[in-house]
């Protein structure tokens, strides 16, 4: 393969001329990719794809001529590929993104509502991040709708309570592209009287609000946004604002959580190291550590900071995962202890929560 063919080739897909120019001139700067085409409407860009067989496609989701969820989901099922979806930064927004996170879009970009120039401008190392990523992701044929899936795996046969199994214990989720959906399939298949769940997912500010909602009606266990100072519970799951670190403090006999602003960690904000550190220094062994699908190493060295304090450590597996970036590197700093498919990490969670049921809890 020659140099110029290793390039990663884009087709920009917007129905803003502006947009469409922004994108194709981020994405052209890069050495490594190339904007092959730019269509104003699907039906454009149905025929683009065809004749010019890109590598990755940037979607925007919400457009004339054929709605963007509508043409992703035949995309998905007649011509799977790698897309980012490119989303306005409202709650409609929000809804319609993750939406097409559940169709098999790998990643999104949020382009804000005023002033969308300057801020492509300064979201341009973001974007060219996410197509990077998107064109190592592994993508799958959308099958059966994702949403009917959805509540057909939360209606499934429940798993058993653990009772007081779960008191003491807290598990800690880090996840970033491909991870909304993997920290679902974890979360759905969690019994109402789960270990508390604190979740860090790399998502910017505007968008885990209607995440959170949109697990809590799939979920038996509760699922909301982190508020600051609040008491960390059995049966629920908090999950990390966008914009916001989230860690956990101890508060006299109580964990609480804490969600506060700072620094990038990683480049990330929130930032897995920030939760994962939190829980090696707090919780101990009272931890279970998840490490699932996403770009890059943020929570490797804290993940092996927490394995040091005594938690137990999973980490999703290559094929199931989206991009195998995250779980990688917590894998060669050594803190998995073990390395599943997805869809047997839950099961493997109340397993060992069960087997450990007469083990010391003693707060570290």
């Amino acid at each position: 393969m020659g140099a110029a063919s290793a390039k990663t080739r884009v087709v920009v897909v917007d129905d803003s001329a502006l947009v469409r120019g922004l994108l194709a001139q981020i994405i052209d700067r890069q050495p490594d990719m190339e904007c092959i085409g730019a269509a104003s409407d699907p039906l454009v860009a149905r025929e683009m794809i065809r004749n010019l067989n890109p590598d990755v496609i940037t979607l925007d989701v919400e457009m004339p001529r054929m709605d963007g969820l509508d043409f992703l989901a035949r995309l998905m099922r007649l011509r799977p590929m790698p897309v980012v979806m490119v989303s306005t930064l409202t709650e409609r927004g929000a809804d319609v993104t993750l939406r097409a996170l559940e169709l098999g879009a790998v990643d999104f970009v949020a382009k804000p509502k005023i002033g969308v120039a300057d801020g492509l401008r300064r979201l341009g190392e973001d974007i060219t991040d996410k197509i990077r990523a998107a064109a190592r992701a592994r993508v799958q044929r959308l099958a059966a709708p994702p949403a009917a899936g959805a509540a057909a795996t939360a209606a499934a046969a429940p798993p058993h309570a653990l009772g007081r199994l779960s008191t003491e214990k807290i598990i800690f989720i880090g996840a970033s592209t491909g991870g909304t959906e993997a920290t679902r399939e974890v979360l759905v298949n969690l019994p109402a009287d789960s270990p508390a769940v604190m979740i860090t997912q790399h998502m910017p500010p505007g968008f885990t609000k209607s995440y959170s909602a949109r697990l809590d009606g799939l979920c038996r266990i509760r699922v909301a946004e982190a508020v600051d100072g609040e008491r960390v519970l059995p049966g629920h799951a908090y999950i990390a604002p966008g914009g916001l670190h989230l860690s956990v403090e101890r508060s006299g006999a109580n964990y609480v959580a804490r969600v506060r602003d700072g620094d990038p960690v990683n480049r990330h904000k929130p930032s897995v190291e920030v939760l994962f550190d939190s829980a090696a220094r707090v919780v101990g062994r009272n931890a279970l550590g998840v490490m699932l699908t996403g770009m890059g190493a943020d929570g490797a060295r804290a993940m092996k900071a927490m394995r040091d304090a005594g938690s137990f450590n999973l980490c999703q597996d290559e094929h199931s995962c989206v991009v195998f970036g995250m779980p990688r590197e917590a894998i060669a700093q050594g803190a998995a202890h073990e390395v599943l498919p997805l869809a047997r990490i839950a099961p493997r969670l109340l397993e060992w929560l069960r087997l450990h049921a007469g083990a010391a809890t003693s707060r570290v």
